[in-house]
């Protein structure tokens, strides 16, 4: 094992980190639709989220790596055919050439495994296979169907579970949307007739798995190659495939000064560092770089927390926090929301890290330009015409910030 001291060590994984994500190239996927697939086939994974204070997350963090997307192509790149919908760690858009990796938890699903609730009717999914079958794609809204009685997520209606049991155990896949709405239809007419549909032994799952996440991190943890996979013989099979990897030499540990050990592919070390830009970004909270929260605090010290889930008196940075990087740190959050009548972008708090300013003037200078540069952007994605800031930490950069966000549109 590599035992990582000094500091142009940790430098050196965490640009291997981020580059490896394509957040230090300036298209690194290429750009518009064409990207933005490609961006899908290399991460992996996009993660679809509901919170719409800014724009939705799959949307954002292909924004964050493809020029000139828009989030019209998310749903284009589905049309297509070339991306599906099914659950990773969470909801997300998956590259069709992965769906055979799917299945395992499909059949689980069908198996009896329980997802989001218990006992699925039998006799509705039968019922809507029949009429999806006859009349066509469906939408759960389009059905006639009594609410019940309740609140919140598990109290939707009876023919609305019907549906996401039949999504999630495979019968069903989504073949459109409408805003946020989905749109379901057979799986047979949806799966491209020249997709590999063989279910993978666990051996190939622990393989894919391993090759998918050295290729998008660029350096992995153990407990991180099955990040939120509870299926304990996959877990054995990457663990045993790891093992077998690093006692022929293709793969290497390496651990830094905190103990967290990672995994990276032999001479990863070696190569020449990625060039670092000027350049600021403003990340999702959902993130492929962040999702994993103890990856990134023991990689980057940076210990982030979405707070839209803790209760509003005990928020520290406000509701939805957007993550900042900057040559190859994470330097702060901006909690904002974007007001779509008045097309305006409104900054409730932004913070910067105590290691952000602890630099000469002419680099505080240089962070709050490039700040600046990305809100442009950043406005211009959420549609927004207009933006201001409520507070700011440290507070005095509170006036100069608002002085230039003033003409910054």
């Amino acid at each position: 094992m590599l035992e990582l001291h000094g500091p142009r060590d940790l430098i050196r994984l965490r640009r291997l980190a981020l580059w490896s994500q394509g957040l230090l190239q300036a298209q690194p996927f290429g750009s518009a639709k064409a990207g933005a697939l490609k961006a899908i086939n290399h991460l992996g994974y996009i993660q679809i989220d509901s919170i719409s204070v800014v724009e939705r997350a799959h949307h954002h963090v292909l924004h964050s790596r493809v020029p000139k997307f828009n989030p019209a192509m998310t749903n284009q790149i589905l049309l297509d055919g070339d991306i599906f919908e099914y659950w990773s760690h969470a909801a997300a858009f998956l590259p069709m050439v992965d769906y055979r990796f799917s299945l395992a938890y499909k059949q689980a699903i069908k198996s009896g495994q329980i997802h989001w609730y218990k006992n699925p009717n039998q006799k509705l999914m039968r019922e809507l296979l029949a009429r999806i079958a006859s009349d066509g794609p469906l939408r759960s809204r389009d059905l006639e169907a009594s609410t019940t009685k309740g609140c919140g997520w598990w109290d939707w209606k009876p023919a609305k579970k019907a549906l996401e049991q039949l999504y999630m155990q495979g019968d069903l896949m989504v073949s459109d949307r409408e805003g946020f709405q989905k749109i379901y239809d057979l799986t047979e007419r949806i799966l491209p007739s020249q997709i590999n549909s063989q279910m993978p032994t666990t051996e190939e799952f622990a393989e894919h798995l391993v090759g998918q996440q050295l290729r998008c991190h660029g350096l992995v943890s153990l407990k991180g190659l099955t990040y939120q996979r509870r299926n304990t013989e996959l877990r054995k099979a990457v663990k045993g495939l790891v093992n077998e990897r690093l006692a022929q030499g293709i793969l290497q540990q390496v651990k830094i000064t905190n103990g967290e050990v990672f995994i990276v592919e032999a001479g990863a070390l070696e190569c020449p560092l990625p060039r670092l830009s000027n350049r600021l970004l403003i990340l999702s909270p959902f993130d492929n770089t962040v999702i994993q929260r103890e990856r990134l605090r023991a990689l980057f010290q940076f210990d982030y927390q979405i707070e839209c889930y803790v209760p509003a008196g005990k928020r520290q940075y406000g509701y939805f926090s957007l993550p900042l990087l900057y040559r190859g740190e994470f330097i702060g959050r901006m909690d904002c929301k974007a007001h779509r009548k008045t097309h305006h972008l409104e900054i409730k708090f932004l913070h910067f890290e105590k290691t952000a300013f602890s630099r000469d003037r002419f680099d505080q200078e240089m962070i709050l330009n490039a700040l600046l540069k990305s809100i442009r952007q950043f406005c211009h994605f959420q549609q927004c015409t207009s933006v201001s800031l409520n507070s700011a930490e440290p507070k005095i950069i509170s006036r100069h910030l608002n002085r230039q966000l003033e003409s910054l549109m």
